[in-house]
């Protein structure tokens, strides 16, 4: 059985009893007693923390991809059930003040380094216009997440690429043919589906939540067109002080003061989703968007199991075709873009501070 899977898949499956281990030397060594404090009992903490990145870093770079995608839908499947349970006491708006507050601070290592370098920009309005489209998309889904199914607002974010595709044509000069056309329209049925319009249990909230998915689009086309310019780590500090600030605003006229024991997970929010986003990042860096980009959709899964654990949400048959629609029409539309790609790297070669905007006729 195990020959017919996908060979991606059958390397996760063959090499994941490694992986555990190695999280766990990696996560509990710099915490381990170093015992009368001499330096071999320092030497033997060094080397294992050595051999677990050798290990890691020789296991086959989509196999790491594909784990770390894993592990980042844990993150966010994680974020998204701590901002639901938040969002029966504090308004979303609060929540989402507190997710870029404590998203921020967590970037803030890596800030003072640089100091104010880490800000120089010759875009400074594009970087305001792109925070302020981004903590919108967040608000919505806060909000749609204070007010849906998990699994719904999950299966309605995994529309994005469609949104993209329509907004890579409008600003980013791309030419579309008719199988990516096809393949939006046919994710956008699903979306359809999901919602129910004209029917008793159409929710009103979820087009709040598609909302935020077109904006999510537009801070992602945003982010593709700063990238030729501008480094990472200025994307990151920008976002983070202009979306806190942003939020501050409507969070203060909605205001409730925090009860002590809920102070630790609004926290846990932000550092979470900043986590997350890093394990997604990373995954893409380590492997080829072919390969990786499916295991984002296990975040369908994640969802619906805590839906239904935590939540008692238990998703109907709408929502799951609606939801295996949209997968299905996002996968393809991942897939077809990184083969023309594939395509335009191999007839011209980008240069290596070249950005990815931009793909060829599809």
């Amino acid at each position: 059985m195990l020959d017919t899977l996908p060979v991606t898949l059958k390397s996760v499956i063959s090499q994941a009893y490694r992986v555990p281990m190695r999280w766990i030397v990696r996560l509990t060594l710099p915490k381990a007693t170093l015992g009368d404090g001499t330096s071999m009992n320092r030497e033997r903490l060094s080397a294992a923390r050595r051999r677990a990145a050798a290990s890691w870093l020789a296991t086959p770079g989509n196999v790491r991809g594909a784990v770390l995608m894993m592990m980042s839908g844990v993150l966010f499947t994680a974020m998204s059930a701590l901002v639901k349970e938040l969002g029966t006491r504090y308004d979303p708006f609060q929540v989402a003040f507190f997710r870029c507050l404590f998203g921020f601070l967590v970037l803030v290592p890596l800030i003072l380094p640089r100091g104010l370098a880490a800000f120089r920009t010759r875009h400074p309005l594009k970087h305001v216009t792109r925070g302020l489209v981004g903590v919108s998309a967040m608000a919505c889904m806060f909000f749609g997440l204070a007010n849906l199914p998990l699994a719904d607002v999950t299966a309605i974010s995994f529309g994005v690429p469609m949104f993209l595709i329509i907004l890579a044509v409008l600003f980013l000069g791309e030419r579309v043919r008719w199988r990516r056309w096809t393949a939006t329209a046919v994710g956008f049925l699903g979306v359809v589906i999901m919602l129910r319009p004209g029917t008793g249990a159409f929710e009103p909230a979820a087009l709040v939540v598609v909302g935020g998915t077109f904006l999510i689009a537009v801070a992602t086309t945003g982010v593709k067109l700063l990238s030729r310019t501008e480094t990472t780590l200025t994307m990151l500090s920008w976002f983070g002080v202009v979306t806190t600030v942003a939020m501050a605003v409507p969070a203060a006229l909605v205001w409730r003061a925090p009860e002590p024991e809920d102070w630790a997970l609004l926290v846990l929010v932000g550092a979470i989703g900043a986590a997350a986003q890093n394990f997604s990042v990373r995954a893409y860096a380590a492997g080829e968007a072919t390969a990786v980009a499916p295991f984002d959709y296990v975040r369908m899964v994640y969802a619906t199991g805590v839906g239904i654990l935590l939540f008692n949400e238990w998703p109907d048959i709408w929502t799951l075709a609606g939801a295996l629609i949209i997968v299905a029409s996002a996968l393809y539309i991942a897939r077809r873009e990184a083969r023309l790609d594939a395509s335009q790297r191999v007839a011209m070669p980008r240069k290596p501070d070249e950005g990815s905007g931009h793909h060829p006729p599809g």
